[in-house]
């Protein structure tokens, strides 16, 4: 199982919106251009953050700006805000384990505590983690390269 790329563009899109943000417009061909990603797809992302609360964007050439300061945004806000996990759990059980086998009955009796600590724990981790985290980071990164 993976998780899709859309958290990880998400991500990149809020590290070209802080980085960018007060040069240019930050505007989804920009941010595709950035990304190496169809616009279309990041329209998507933009719909999908947006509707979280985490972003704001003008309607046509406006941009985009972060709607709330970067230490009150998590990666978790981020994650459930582009990733489709259904009823909220991150493992999707096969449909239709074989009830006439022994393992196949108990499965669910056998994983699912197991499964729902490790998807707390994921998103333990996920919440600790800010997006100032990720502006230090990057700013750390580019004036290296400089």
């Amino acid at each position: 199982m993976q998780i899709s790329s859309r958290f990880t563009l998400a991500i990149h899109i809020f590290a070209c919106i802080d980085t960018f943000g007060n040069e240019c417009k930050v505007t989804s061909d920009f941010l595709a251009g950035s990304t190496n990603v169809n616009p279309v797809i990041i329209r998507k992302i933009l719909g999908q953050l947006k509707g979280a609360g985490l972003i704001d964007v003008a309607r046509g050439t406006g941009g985009t700006t972060v709607a709330k300061p970067l230490d009150q945004i998590t990666f978790l806000d981020v994650y459930r805000a582009v990733e489709c996990v259904e009823n909220g759990n991150l493992f999707h059980f096969h449909e239709n384990p074989n009830s006439n086998c022994p393992v196949g009955r108990n499965i669910h009796y056998i994983l699912d505590d197991k499964l729902l600590r490790v998807q707390a724990a994921m998103e333990k981790e996920l919440a600790s983690i800010t997006l100032e985290d990720l502006k230090q980071d990057t700013e750390t990164y580019i004036q290296q390269e400089s």
